[in-house]
């Protein structure tokens, strides 16, 4: 590489470029090839910077993300441990980056069927993102998606619902402000539609409520008609709500 020769095998910039090049490699699935670069990197940070600078954490963060997409989840864990450690030690334990370490740990421990234990770090992720983002921030939607999810898995459905659908309205929210879809959007109304189930909604009902919930953020901008009035065409960001409704359920 350029930036070996330029700088030297163990420099941050080549570090850096070691972090970037294992994201192409895991888009492309090629996980084998991406964990030794993640290696190089936390090596090089370590040496640079030391054991608990949060260039470190964030390499430790990476490779950990890496292992668990080989289904090494316990020797991930230890390296998220250390992550969350070091950003809480040198952020405070109120920042936005705390927040993600601890969703990274709580998604590991659910997966390990440790729920009672992910709970509190899901519940501590969305109370950072509520107070340093803002209640309407997708962020913060993603942390009550995560929660509402493993509430579900623990038979808490009902506590899970309004999560759920603030969840979503986030998402449609972002979709009006900025016309663009979030890449969580179909996932959290696939979840929502799915919760609804679970609770002994029809099709039909879950059909309709998807509608009623996004009709505030159709009719505050007055432009286009809900899904059964004709008298105006339905843009695609603001006839969302229904739109969404249809493809989950082919129609």
């Amino acid at each position: 590489m350029i930036f070996e020769q330029s700088y030297g095998p163990g420099h941050p910039k080549v570090a850096s470029l070691l972090n970037n090049v294992p994201a192409l490699l895991k888009a492309t699935n090629r996980l084998a090839e991406a964990e030794p670069l993640y290696r190089r990197a936390l090596a090089i940070g370590e040496a640079s910077y030391g054991r608990d600078h949060p260039t470190v954490a964030r390499d430790l963060n990476n490779l950990a993300e890496s292992l668990r997409g080989t289904n090494r989840l316990s020797d991930a864990e230890p390296l998220y441990r250390r992550a969350l450690a070091i950003d809480e030690a040198s952020y405070g334990s109120g920042h936005p980056t705390v927040a993600i370490r601890l969703n990274n740990l709580a998604v590991l421990l659910q997966a390990t069927d440790r729920l009672a234990d992910a709970e509190p770090l899901y519940r501590r992720a969305l109370a950072i993102d509520e107070a340093s983002y803002g209640p309407e921030h997708p962020n913060v939607g993603i942390r009550l998606y995560n929660l509402a999810m493993l509430l579900r898995a623990t038979n808490r459905l009902t506590e899970a619902e309004p999560l759920s659908e603030r969840a979503l309205l986030i998402l449609f929210q972002f979709k009006r402000a900025t016309g663009h879809e979030h890449p969580h959007y179909r996932t959290f109304g696939n979840g929502y539609a799915g919760l609804l189930a679970a609770m002994g909604w029809s099709k039909s009902q879950i059909e309709a409520r998807l509608v009623e919930i996004g009709r505030p953020y159709v009719a505050s901008l007055g432009g286009g008609a809900m899904p059964g009035n004709r008298s105006r065409p339905v843009s695609p960001v603001l006839g969302a709500p229904g739109q969404l409704a249809r493809e989950l359920f082919g129609r």
